[in-house]
């Protein structure tokens, strides 16, 4: 795999930007991957419901699909909503022969059937034709309903062991469509099953989980984790994405997948800045008058702040601590200049004010009430590219 992964994702487009490629290549590009697509279908929707669907001629995804894998190559494949019966089987023939070529190429099949606002996205021809898909997919993330109908079977996990059995593949219980405040979800192997239990998060804004979490796990799956390991990050994105959901439209709203990054991936991430303070009242007063929001308010100890982007900061409150400070912390603000100068005339006490230096930063020096030092910067691309950034 290159360090980019590359998913080929196979659906259809939504109009609104909640699910379907709109979802899958937020996901993608917020989790560090490169998406490619192949579009099964255009519809006219939003959070309301579907209102039309134009299906995409299968010689056109075929060419899609072989276009991007013959220049770019794939790491993985997410397939969603596929049109018809003859795509499906048009799909999976050629995944099949990618297969053949890619020993172990990851698929991931999430058998789209019905948009969350309800409207039908695959007929029962194109359904019975899923078989062919889920022999060549790695794994298949099917929600309650859909796993109902792919198979004769009323328990869930029974299904799911039918599924797995007769097509080869791993089956993703979903169990959003639950009843209650608990839900849990099941990964359902040849030889093994992992669950996961979680609370429901309160939101109306539900539109493309399904694809969300597809595409992570493809995501994942590239980077060469374990399917239980792909699941259970993937579930984290989805969960993180839900609650920070932007409230769009007057129905199902997209979730939020803006900002999940730092809070799922591999490596380590530096998302996370703890100062100590002396006073909460004070403390609370600087940083919120920085522009930073509070999420955490726990007087007289701790207070956490969110800043733009998702990253957090704390100060964690000690009376009796003699600060001493040796390490300064950054903010960058595109907006430097105005800012400093709107924050000057507030009362704020700036060591010195915007200033060019040798290293290509713009920088503004303060203090907050304890010492801590605090600079608001300006970078751009010479944060992480600068004329001397040492070779990858």
């Amino acid at each position: 795999m290159t360090s980019t992964a590359r998913i080929l994702i196979v659906a259809g487009s939504d109009s609104g930007g909640g699910a379907g490629i709109q979802a899958d290549i937020k996901t993608v590009t917020m989790l560090g991957g490169h998406a490619m697509t192949a579009v099964t279908a255009i519809t006219a929707q939003n959070t309301l419901g579907v209102t039309a669907v134009h299906p995409v001629p299968a010689e056109i995804i075929l060419a899609q699909i072989d276009a991007v894998v013959d220049d770019i190559g794939v790491d993985a494949v997410k397939i969603g909503m596929i049109g018809s019966a003859f795509t499906a089987e048009q799909v999976a023939a050629r995944l099949e022969r990618l297969r053949a070529d890619q020993p172990g190429l990851p698929i991931v099949f999430d058998p789209v059937m019905v948009a969350t606002s309800g409207a039908t996205l695959a007929d029962d021809a194109t359904v019975a034709a899923f078989g062919r898909l889920m022999k060549v997919a790695t794994i298949v993330t099917p929600n309650l309903p859909e796993l109902s109908r792919l198979t004769a079977e009323e328990d869930p996990v029974a299904a799911a062991l039918h599924l797995v059995g007769e097509h080869g593949c791993a089956v993703l219980i979903k169990g959003g469509h639950e009843e209650g405040d608990a839900l849990a979800d099941a990964l359902i192997e040849t030889d093994n099953m992992t669950s996961w239990q979680g609370q429901r998060i309160d939101t109306t804004s539900t539109h493309g989980t399904g694809c969300t979490l597809a595409s992570a796990i493809a995501f994942f799956l590239a980077g060469g984790a374990s399917l239980s390991d792909a699941v259970a990050r993937a579930r984290e994105f989805v969960r993180v994405a839900l609650h920070d959901a932007p409230g769009l439209g007057q129905g199902a709203g997209p979730i939020g997948q803006a900002n999940v990054r730092l809070d799922v991936g591999g490596a380590p991430r530096l998302n996370q800045v703890t100062v100590t303070g002396t006073n909460y009242a004070r403390s609370v007063e600087f940083y919120l008058k920085l522009g930073l929001k509070q999420i955490v308010d726990n007087p007289p100890d701790y207070a956490r702040f969110e800043t733009a982007g998702g990253a957090t900061f704390s100060v964690q409150i000690d009376a009796e601590e003699k600060i001493i400070a040796t390490t300064a912390v950054y903010f960058e603000c595109d907006d430097l200049d105005s800012r400093v100068e709107q924050l000057a005339r507030s009362g704020l006490i700036f060591e010195h004010g915007p200033r060019n230096q040798p290293w290509m930063w713009r920088e503004a020096r303060l203090r907050d009430p304890d010492g801590n030092i605090i600079f608001l910067y300006k970078a751009g691309e010479a944060r992480r590219f600068p004329p001397w950034r040492m070779r990858d």
